[in-house]
């Protein structure tokens, strides 16, 4: 059986047509290649690109990934850096946000005013696409910035590596989403709904209910379940309380730390017990495997 092909995230910046007739220049392009098996960083490549047309390119960038006619003047022309982004995309699997319409145009784009054929893809994954059908509104649009500031990513930063990274996270973490509502059908979309308040004994805060179990995972850092979410100890308020039950391994006492912290129906709460005391014990390929037995 061949290996899984690779995955490669990719973004271009450009500039931005103010009238009709004018075209796109690429001003910046950047990528990942990922591995499909680990979702880890196997390698990474980005450039400033100088447009055939330098006057294209405001003096002072009114937007804010800050690339200016200064930044891009002494940068390699397109046909310059053309072999290197046909090595990085050429027969791998495609992966952006919005890619299919713009990235991807802008691509071929290029590389016919060059006079070359364009790489091609084997797959493509545009995340707008996937995370429109299988993630819905609940950030509220589908943007990019949107999704980062929702799971606390931070500010997009309009750069085609920083913004690749960011897409690579964002998808991390509604996967993970979308795990423990498929792994507890019912619970997470119906059953959770019916309050928008979260009461803890010291204090009541609004909270979108549909992302409850998402929350208490985020909360249980030192375990498996840490490790998928990509956070630090201590970020989310309450950290210390739930992590000091999990160090003792105490099942009462975990169980009563996510009551006082996430008030739920008790089978909720039993399940996700039952997930962050096996999450502790099991290396995280054992998790993702038998992630599916864990939540039953």
């Amino acid at each position: 059986m061949s290996a899984p092909r690779e995955i490669v995230f990719f973004d271009l910046e450009t500039t931005v047509p103010n009238r009709t007739g004018q075209r796109f220049w690429v001003l910046e392009f950047g990528a990942i290649v990922v591995c499909p098996r680990k979702l880890v960083e196997l390698e990474s490549y980005c450039t400033l690109i100088r447009p055939g047309d330098l006057s294209a390119v405001a003096e002072r960038s009114s937007r804010c990934h800050g690339i200016t006619q200064e930044v891009v003047k002494d940068a390699p022309v397109f046909e310059d850096v053309a072999d290197k982004v046909f090595d990085i995309l050429d027969k791998r699997v495609w992966a952006g946000h919005n890619i299919q319409r713009f990235d991807c145009v802008r691509i071929r784009e290029a590389f016919a005013e060059i006079g070359r054929p364009p790489p091609e893809p084997v797959g493509m994954i545009d995340s707008l696409g996937v995370l429109r059908e299988r993630f819905g509104t609940r950030a509220g649009n589908m943007k990019m910035a949107t999704l980062a500031a929702y799971f606390g990513l931070g500010q997009q930063k309009h750069r085609s590596l920083d913004d690749v990274r960011m897409n690579l996270e964002v998808l991390k973490h509604c996967a993970t989403v979308l795990f423990l509502e498929s792994s507890l059908p019912g619970m997470l979309t119906s059953k959770w709904h019916s309050s928008p308040t979260m009461t803890t004994r010291s204090r009541s805060v609004l909270v979108d209910p549909k992302t409850q179990v998402f929350q208490v995972c985020r909360m249980a850092s030192g375990t498996v379940i840490q490790v998928l979410l990509q956070q630090e100890p201590g970020e989310v308020s309450g950290n210390f309380h739930l992590e000091k039950k999990l160090a003792a391994g105490d099942r009462l006492q975990l169980r009563l730390a996510i009551t006082e912290l996430f008030p739920m129906p008790g089978e909720m709460r039993e399940r996700v017990t039952n997930l962050l005391c096996k999450a502790q014990s099991r290396p995280l390929s054992n998790l993702l495997k038998h992630s599916h037995s864990l939540l039953r």
